[in-house]
């Protein structure tokens, strides 16, 4: 193997720096933006004269028969093979040497390894991004879906972990619909902003041959062209961005997946996910753990590692190019492969769950702000109102009983006298609402149907 940077060195490169060096094992995945983005710049390498028609052709031709060797999983070679290349752009341009010869040595003209690299990380962080992006959406769409399944379905909505008011489940996972919401949004404003190609900037200063830019970024799919050549190879922050959004995309789905594995204890008993997304003990027969809920949940810990991974390897870096940034592409890669592979099984066991009546867990107080804002209709101030029903309900608990057993008289005491009772139960007291985006069953219909349309017709 000749090493790309050969000509100035007398000695070889040691064995242990080489495997210390090698990002063939990491940077192998890029393979076919590689050959997308080494087509494209052969064309523009004939456009600037350096090549004819004959050497284009047979470039394109070798392009064409290692794609089919990538096809075949014959290609990259193995990252421990002996003689390996150091990267998939020095393995793609031993391959195109061997197949036609010095025609192949002649495509890196007007290129360098850190414009390359960098145009074909954005090349495959614009389609992983998609794909995450899909992966968010079908979530939301299995949420929108259950939520329309259970219209009129009552839980106990908790602050602090303590039961506090009564919801529709629909409007609960609602919630979490919202929140995936602009995650999906944030994918798409990075994926924007990183729209822009490198190739073209070369090592840091651009190149004295006619390479036409703006073609090459048209060719290549890419919106826009990289405007400064020394930003153009050091820049990382679309990988930060795009970090930093699946990492809060990866809370969210741990605040998700969260709540289902406390519903699911017998304790909640609010929730039952399906066999096929959950597992036993090996020692305890009666054990049924959420365990795709709770890996999610650790998962969440991994990407928040990339992010941190991510930052902490750019904070410093003099410009233009180090070879630090190298490190930039196993993050990267994770932090897409977990958070879409996340999202698609929180959807697929979503799918296949069942949602239960919560467990009765004794005397419930839930509409107790209800009677408050209904004495502070009676024109009560609302703090006076406050520790009417704070002292209301202590006395209730006392007797050990709920606010919908109170008496008449202990109704009137603390100045509801003549209340409609229906309002004491959690179904009455989610009728009782009025505010936009509350729990009412009026507005919960009126948000399944926004959720509907802002599923089918994203902005």
């Amino acid at each position: 193997m000749t090493d790309l940077w050969g000509g100035r060195f007398r000695g070889p490169l040691d064995e242990r720096m080489r495997r210390f060096s090698s990002s063939l094992p990491v940077d192998r995945r890029l393979v076919r933006q590689e050959l997308a983005q080494s087509r494209v710049h052969a064309w523009a390498l004939r456009e600037a004269g350096v090549l004819d028609g004959r050497q284009l052709g047979a470039l394109d031709e070798a392009l064409r028969r290692i794609e089919s060797e990538v096809d075949a999983g014959s290609f990259p070679p193995e990252p421990r093979e002996p003689g390996a290349p150091e990267d998939v752009h020095a393995a793609i341009e031993e391959r195109l040497a061997e197949l036609c010869g010095e025609d192949g040595r002649r495509i890196h003209a007007g290129r360098s390894r850190n414009d390359q690299v960098v145009t074909s990380v954005l090349l495959w962080l614009k389609d992983a991004s998609r794909e995450v992006e899909a992966a968010v959406r079908a979530l939301q769409r299995v949420l929108l879906e259950r939520a329309e399944e259970y219209p009129d379905f009552v839980v106990p909505a908790y602050t602090h972990l303590q039961r506090a008011q009564s919801v529709l489940l629909a409007h609960h996972l609602l919630a979490h619909f919202e929140a995936l919401d602009r995650d999906a949004a944030r994918l798409r404003e990075a994926r924007t902003r990183a729209d822009r190609c490198p190739l073209g900037a070369g090592a840091c200063a651009g190149s004295s041959l006619p390479l036409d830019r703006e073609e090459v970024a048209r060719r290549l799919g890419f919106a826009a062209v990289a405007s400064n050549s020394m930003d153009a190879v050091s820049d990382r922050d679309w990988a930060v961005e795009f970090v930093a959004d699946c990492a809060l995309l990866m809370v969210h789905l741990s605040r998700l997946a969260e709540d289902l594995v406390l519903w699911s204890t017998q304790e909640f008993g609010a929730f039952r996910a399906s066999d096929a997304f959950c597992t036993g003990s090996s020692m305890m027969p009666q054990k049924r753990n959420p365990d795709l809920f709770e890996l999610v949940r650790g998962k969440a810990a991994r990407v928040q590692g990339d992010l941190a991974t991510l930052l902490s390897l750019l904070k410093g870096l003099p410009l233009t190019y180090n070879r630090d940034l190298q490190e930039d592409k196993e993050p990267l890669f994770d932090a897409a492969d977990t958070a879409r592979d996340s999202a698609r099984l929180m959807a697929a066991a979503l799918g296949e769950a069942a949602f239960l009546p919560p467990r009765a867990c004794g005397p419930d107080f839930s509409a107790a702000t209800d009677l408050a804002e209904e004495l502070v209709r009676r024109g009560v101030p609302f703090r006076e109102a406050h520790g009417r029903i704070g002292r209301l309900v202590a006395a209730c608990e006392e007797q050990g009983k709920g606010l919908e057993e109170a008496s008449d008289a202990e109704l009137a005491a603390a100045g509801l006298d003549g209340l409609d009772r229906a309002v004491l139960t959690p179904r009455g007291s989610i009728l009782a609402k009025r505010t936009l985006g509350s729990t009412a069953p009026a507005e919960v219909a009126r948000a399944l149907v926004e959720a509907r349309r802002r599923l089918e017709s994203p902005s």
